[in-house]
């Protein structure tokens, strides 16, 4: 599923991404602690990679930012404006029952793209991300991996600031996961702010900027991410990256 914040844009703009903060935000539910408090700034280049064990907290971080869920306490907000032209790109691809061009048409009309603009606009991201044969098949028949592509295809004609990711690749064969990752490095390249979270080593090692690490709730680490693969600070990570169980 990808759920869209966004104003049309030329997909040929080069984006500045916005910075994001945290300060101090926790979420609780039912009086539990889920995350926090916790504090970091993404201004860097990127792709930031959230990582951790199941349970750490990374796909509620990335519901926080979005704006999906409010924090119980502290505050989140983005530099130079209120909030940025964002998406989001969820684990499993959610999708309307209407062939793959047809989604892509949606999203743009539910924006408020010309009508004029649409098609177009919406088969050049299909030939962009490899789906341009795939233009009238229905969009639920089509393999996992090409879904996701066409949720990022989706994203793409919107030209968000912001992209989110949760667990992207979670359930994709070899081929797929490097066709994901690939459209992941367009946005990249184009500017996009990428906040992606994996349980993946071996994929952040290939996409990541800097590496956000949480565990029990709590950030213990956000470094660049050759200083966090080859020297990790925090207990919890030297335990995950050693592939062991981290409390």
């Amino acid at each position: 599923m990808t759920s869209l914040n966004a104003s049309h844009l030329s997909s040929s703009v080069l984006l500045t991404p916005p910075a994001l903060r945290f300060e101090e935000v926790a979420f609780s539910n039912e009086d539990k602690l889920l995350l926090g408090p916790c504090s970091f700034t993404l201004d860097g280049i990127g792709p930031t990679l959230v990582m951790g064990p199941n349970g750490a907290g990374k796909s509620l971080l990335l519901r926080l930012a979005h704006g999906l869920l409010s924090p119980t306490l502290g505050q989140i907000s983005w530099s130079g404006q209120e909030r940025p032209r964002q998406a989001m790109v969820f684990q499993q691809p959610v999708l309307l029952r209407r062939s793959a061009v047809a989604n892509l048409v949606h999203a743009l009309a539910v924006n408020n793209v010309p009508r004029r603009e649409r098609m177009k606009l919406a088969l050049d991201a299909l030939e962009r991300f490899g789906l341009a044969a795939c233009a009238k098949t229905p969009a639920r028949v089509l393999s996992g991996g090409q879904q996701q592509r066409l949720t990022l295809a989706r994203a793409w004609v919107l030209s968000p600031q912001v992209l989110f990711l949760d667990e992207p690749t979670s359930a994709l064969d070899p081929a797929a996961i490097r066709a994901v990752e690939a459209a992941v490095l367009e946005f990249h390249h184009r500017g996009t702010r990428i906040v992606m979270t994996t349980h993946d080593i071996h994929q952040a090692r290939r996409l990541a900027g800097d590496v956000l690490f949480l565990s029990g709730g709590k950030i213990r680490e956000h470094t660049p991410s050759e200083a966090f693969f080859d020297k990790p600070v925090s207990r919890e990570a030297q335990a995950f990256i050693a592939g062991e169980l981290v409390e």
